[in-house]
């Protein structure tokens, strides 16, 4: 009944995840989560016949438990990674975590603490992200501008200035080119002072078409083109 149990709930959150289309999906977190209840479950009832007639050998459940914990944390750790400066896979690891405890309470026969858990989980999952999404001032979001300007003194400063003074902060610079841009239009090449091309990546609550006007305006800046980045 345990396993049964375990096994519905381990499934709710995982079609959740499924239906998300994340790195660890259905299949993942049931086997997680029933794999936890049995782990329990083998604890507390797998050595009892080594506690009667009168054995000295004390059998404490709770060390297998706590294997459990170090052990999913490998698996949370296989669907992290970095891509350049921002990290993914935060929310699907720490779920996985989520789904081995639920799966652990339900071995240990505390369905009322695994419901809640799971309830929990549902209730941040489809109340909570919606509402973070409709307050702009708790949305940290990236964007990479691609600026072609004028080689000169202070150039790089202004540009960095002008994400701040947007409420931007610049998480990444890298020089894409330096002089005249090979190839590049002729409105560059015909020009007299030496070009460079920049990839400018910022992050932030502000706007980021101001933001963009803003650094299109500044002297010297002759083009400016935006990517967005989407979270997990």
């Amino acid at each position: 009944m345990a396993l049964a149990f375990a096994f519905v709930l381990s499934g709710v959150i995982g079609l959740e995840r499924e239906l998300r289309q994340k790195a660890a999906g259905l299949r993942t977190y049931i086997v997680v989560g029933v794999g936890a209840a049995l782990f329990v479950m083998v604890s507390k009832y797998g050595f009892l016949d080594m506690t009667r007639y009168g054995s000295t050998i004390h059998i404490n459940p709770a060390t297998m438990a706590a294997q459990i914990v170090s052990g999913v944390g490998f698996i949370g750790a296989g669907v992290i990674f970095v891509q350049r400066s921002s990290v993914r896979g935060l929310t699907t690891a720490a779920s996985i975590w989520l789904v081995a405890a639920v799966g652990a309470a339900a071995g240990a026969e505390l369905p009322i603490l695994a419901s809640v858990a799971t309830a929990g989980y549902l209730l941040v999952t489809f109340a909570l992200r919606p509402l973070v999404h409709r307050l702009p001032s708790l949305r940290t979001t990236r964007y990479t501008y691609r600026v072609t300007y004028l080689q000169r003194p202070g150039m790089l400063r202004e540009l960095v200035e002008a994400c701040l003074d947007r409420d931007f902060l610049l998480a990444e610079l890298a020089t894409l080119s330096a002089g005249r841009p090979a190839g590049g239009p002729l409105f560059f090449e015909q020009l007299d002072e030496p070009t460079g091309e920049i990839s400018l990546a910022v992050e932030g609550s502000g706007d980021p078409h101001h933001l963009e006007l803003h650094i299109a305006a500044l002297s010297g800046v002759l083009a400016c083109s935006r990517t967005d980045h989407s979270d997990e």
